[in-house]
């Protein structure tokens, strides 16, 4: 799909840099209220910098992934945000 993810990066402060199959490419923010449940290892920062692409979706090790399609929604709209603001 064009929200595979073809490149993933992990940033400071629970931040993935992802580039998408179509060529959109953005950040995804984390806020440490947000991981909970299964994502609350992503919470360590060596943990979550061990991110890597499983069949188009940012993953870690232990089967814990994110939705691409939600991550492309986030991306797509904050640089609609920003294109507007400017």
């Amino acid at each position: 799909m064009y929200w595979d993810v073809v490149e993933v990066v992990p940033e400071p402060d629970r931040c993935l840099f992802v580039r998408f199959k179509d060529g959109l490419s953005g950040r995804v923010r984390f806020r440490p209220e947000e991981l909970t449940g299964v994502l609350a290892p992503l919470r360590e920062a060596s943990f979550f910098n061990r991110v890597f692409i499983d069949q188009g979706a940012a993953a870690w090790p232990g089967g814990i992934d994110l939705a691409p399609d939600a991550m492309y929604r986030q991306v797509a709209s904050d640089r609609d945000r920003q294109r507007q603001a400017s």
